[in-house]
């Protein structure tokens, strides 16, 4: 069987991330620029190989003095490492609708394992004819692991910014023709 490439659809897509501010609410970012890809053996996704990349210099908390601080050695040092980088290991069904993802998380210069969970939202063929799939993707990761090391204490000894990190994604994949060979 042949393998089947899917590209994401960007416009119909979104990475988000979510972490707590004083540990009483919660901050929500974006990553506006991103790129995906996978590969599957026909339709099957559980077999699924995923790529994807965020441009670290695009996050955005709705607020350009935080997003900044972001971008800044504090956090995701952009200057030095200006990509997220996920490459999955394996992708395992879990039932009719979910699956684990598995693969390797790369943020300012360290990479390690993360666990997914994949919600398929489904497949339709669009107006144009083309084949469309959507899944949503949720995941937590502790950022001091990944070396955004800074964190700051209030006068009464609060946490200003939590460890845990929490990823939450809406994706769109178009699967791409396979060139017929004779």
């Amino acid at each position: 069987m042949a393998n089947q490439q899917w590209a994401l659809e960007a416009t119909h897509s979104e990475v988000q991330f979510k972490v707590k501010h004083l540990m009483i609410s919660t901050v929500t970012g974006t990553f506006n620029k991103f790129e995906a890809s996978a590969e599957t053996e026909g339709d099957d996704f559980s077999t699924a190989k995923v790529h994807f990349t965020a441009d670290v210099n695009s996050i955005s908390t709705n607020n350009s003095q935080r997003d900044e601080h972001l971008k800044s050695p504090d956090f995701f040092d952009v200057a030095n490492h200006p990509q997220v980088i996920f490459d999955s290991t394996g992708m395992q069904k879990e039932g009719d609708d979910s699956y684990k993802l598995h693969g390797n998380l790369s943020m300012r210069g360290v990479t390690k394992p993360v666990t997914l969970d994949v919600e398929y939202g489904g497949t339709i063929k669009d107006p144009w004819g083309n084949t469309r799939v959507g899944f949503t993707l949720n995941g937590k990761i502790n950022r001091k692991e990944f070396g955004l090391q800074w964190h700051a204490v209030t006068e009464a000894g609060g946490i200003v910014v939590s460890d845990d990190v929490k990823m939450h994604a809406n994706v769109e994949f178009i699967k791409l023709q396979v060139p017929q060979t004779a």
